[in-house]
Formats: structure tokens, C-alpha cells, sequence
């Protein structure tokens, strides 16, 4: 049974969202390469040191959303069953997870095209998606077990599924065709996969 977190956690963690979505809506107004620390605190209510509390910088609060949702897609591939092979397992845990998240919101929509547009925050999202596959191969090494000592083709592995994940999205914002994202995602899954099994 998980515990409820206390009064002190939830403070945290509504700090922590409110410095999120004051250097989203700054960014959205004036542009990412605009923004300040200080004036992201400034929106969010709090000092320079309480934004330095939860934040390295403006790149890790604009991220934060997509390090959520990240984490969120690592737990969901470790539940998967243990019986599945590694690709079948993130596969499966990808649809899993999109179907949570339903419709992908206009605001993540919108951070996502600006990211494109902007080479500074592509390299920061680079480095959010790094820290997911390494968590992703470590499961997959675990999958694998012994048939993989050098670990190589775990983060192959990891990394081709964080590459299908991000061109599926990609082709999804350039060409908004009417067919839901995660169907464009399934079928690049399933191509890419046929490598793996």
C-alpha cells in the first residue's frame, strides 16, 4: 500500500509545478531564449534560492513536465510481465502509456513545436530523454540477462525505442493527419521491432 505524502511533500511538489508552469507560460510569451530564473521565480511567487531549490536551471523547469511523463513510461515497463521479450515489453508498455495520457493537450503540443523551433531546448530534451534510456536499458538488460554481458544491445534497444517514440511524435506535429498519434507510434514500433525479436 503507497503512502499518501505528508503536508511538507505536497508543498514540494505544488512549488515544483508552479516554477513548471511559470517558465512554460514565460517561454510561450516571450520565447524560451528570453526567460530568466529570476524571472520565472518572479512568476511563480518565490525567491532566485527556492527556484535554485528545485531547479538547476530555466531548461530542467521547462522540462519538467516531459521528466514526469517519462518516469511515469519507465514505471509502466517495468510492470510489464516478466515473460515478454524486451521489445514486446516497451511496445507494450508504450500503448499502455499513451492510453493513459488520452489525447496529447494542446500545451504539451505547443512546448513540443517550440522545442523544434528553438536548437538550445532541443539539446536540453536531448539530455531529459538521456536519463530515460539509460533507465530503459537497465530494464531490458535485465530481460535479457546473460545473453547481453557488454550491455550493448540493451541501450541499442533503448535507444531505437526513444527514437521511434520521438519521429512518431515528430510526424505526428508536422503533419497532424487524422489518425491518432499512437497509431503512427504503433506501426513505427512494429517496423522497427522486427529487428528485435
Amino acid at each position: 500500500m503507497s503512502e499518501t505524502p505528508g503536508l511538507r511533500e505536497r508543498k514540494k511538489a505544488a512549488t515544483r509545478q508552479a516554477l513548471h508552469e511559470a517558465s512554460l507560460r514565460l517561454a510561450f510569451e516571450h520565447g524560451p531564449e528570453r526567460i530568466t530564473v529570476e524571472a520565472i521565480a518572479d512568476e511563480a511567487g518565490v525567491s532566485r534560492r527556492t527556484f535554485s531549490n528545485y531547479f538547476a536551471n530555466k531548461d530542467e523547469a521547462l522540462f519538467y513536465g516531459d521528466l514526469q511523463r517519462m518516469r511515469q513510461l519507465a514505471g509502466i515497463i517495468r510492470e510489464q510481465p516478466a515473460g515478454l521479450s524486451p521489445w514486446a515489453a516497451l511496445s507494450a508498455a508504450a500503448e499502455v502509456f499513451y492510453r493513459q495520457l488520452g489525447d496529447l493537450d494542446p500545451e504539451w503540443i505547443a512546448r513540443s513545436r517550440m522545442v523544434r523551433r528553438h536548437p538550445s531546448l532541443a539539446a536540453a530534451q536531448v539530455q531529459t530523454f538521456a536519463a530515460l534510456e539509460r533507465e530503459i536499458a537497465a530494464e531490458v538488460a535485465l530481460r535479457l540477462g546473460d545473453t547481453d554481458p557488454l550491455g550493448v544491445r540493451a541501450q541499442l534497444i533503448a535507444a531505437t525505442y526513444l527514437a521511434v517514440l520521438r519521429v512518431s511524435i515528430n510526424v505526428w506535429l508536422e503533419r497532424r493527419p487524422e489518425v491518432n498519434f499512437f497509431d503512427i507510434a504503433r506501426d513505427s514500433l512494429a517496423d522497427a521491432g522486427r529487428g528485435f525479436v
